[in-house]
């Protein structure tokens, strides 16, 4: 199955804000935005919501610190309890450290691969739109254009009121299992 989409490449990055908000207020359906820096102010005009990426971060390195400062109290004063110069078995601030290494290693690794699985990021994937100069110098903006999702007449005339540089249409191969 194969979808249309329509690829609007901006020179500036004000006038893909203003065309993405502008093209979401008149319905038609935004697929993504692809700049080659942040640009403040975008999510917003994608109507998109606070990520979760945070949480999973948190949790990670809870469970990495948690877990570390058990096995540390397991391990010297459970498992296999040594006196070495009068150190009490369970000392929490010689612990500490090692605790926190792991709070950082599982917080990246956690929220490397949530990332990677929210956006379906696998090997051998192919990408839905190929916007050319988008991670250069150029602001692209990739809009659906199935049945049902906006005027073809309209959407030229928004592109153009906000400067469009170039617009052009690629017809992309949806993979088997994949949406």
């Amino acid at each position: 199955m194969s979808r249309r989409i329509t690829l609007a490449t901006f020179a500036h990055e004000h006038g893909a804000l203003a065309a993405t908000a502008e093209l979401r207020r008149h319905g038609f359906r935004l697929i993504d935005v692809y700049s080659p820096h942040a640009v403040h102010g975008m999510d917003e005009a994608l109507g998109l919501k606070p990520s979760r990426l945070t949480w999973v971060c948190f949790v990670c390195g809870a469970i990495g610190a948690i877990g570390m400062l058990w096995f540390q109290h397991w391990a010297n004063a459970v498992s296999w309890p040594i006196n070495v110069g009068g150190k009490p078995w369970n000392s929490v601030p010689a612990e500490a450290p090692v605790a926190f290494e792991m709070l950082v290693l599982l917080a990246a690794f956690g929220s490397v691969l949530a990332f990677f699985v929210v956006s379906r990021m696998f090997p051998g994937k192919r990408p839905d739109a190929t916007a050319y100069g988008a991670t250069d110098d150029k602001y692209v903006i990739a809009i659906d254009e199935s049945p049902g999702a906006g005027d073809g007449g309209t959407l030229q005339r928004l592109l153009e009121a906000h400067c469009v540089a170039e617009v052009r249409e690629q017809v992309v191969e949806e993979e088997e299992g994949f949406t």
